[in-house]
């Protein structure tokens, strides 16, 4: 009983250790989602030959609404990027969120809306909450990650640099 109790402790205050949001300079992690079609893609599938924006989504969070129509706003500034939008949503609600918010992103070529169906993204990501965005230069290194609507503006000030 002793053991129990103590491991039950040492799980409460370790674990919030282990997830710990990723660094700058850390590598893309390596997962696998799947496409509004059901293919599988992966994180390795992401060419290096641009800088590429990651954002975990849920179309019914209000501050993933906001970042989602602030970056359609702008979407001629993110024509030189790949962009990867995740979601555990179903089709139905993906659907619901690019019509009303995003409706400009989901037209363009370089964006990407991928399902986590085998719900990888938050243990190999750590996103802190919804939304979260990561942007990862050519080499695939994380250059920044923000889950604040106000960091917006820095990401397409970083999306311009070389």
């Amino acid at each position: 009983m002793k053991r129990s109790c103590v491991l039950s402790l040492f799980l409460l205050f370790a674990l919030p250790g282990f997830a710990q949001q990723l660094q700058p300079g850390s590598a893309m992690p390596r997962g696998v989602f799947y496409t509004l079609d059901d293919k599988a893609f992966s994180t390795d599938q992401i060419p290096k030959t641009k800088k590429s924006l990651i954002m975990l989504f849920d179309a019914t969070c209000e501050h993933c609404q906001k970042i989602g129509a602030a970056l359609s706003k702008r979407n001629t500034e993110l024509a030189d990027i790949n962009i990867y939008m995740v979601t555990l949503d179903e089709p139905r609600s993906i659907d619901y969120y690019f019509g009303k918010f995003a409706k400009p992103l989901r037209a363009m070529k370089n964006v990407t809306i991928l399902r986590d169906k085998d719900m990888v993204f938050i243990p190999l990501f750590r996103p802190k909450q919804y939304p979260a965005l990561y942007l990862y230069g050519r080499d695939k290194t994380l250059t920044f990650y923000s889950t604040n609507e106000k960091d917006v503006p820095k990401f397409f000030t970083l999306i311009k640099q070389p």
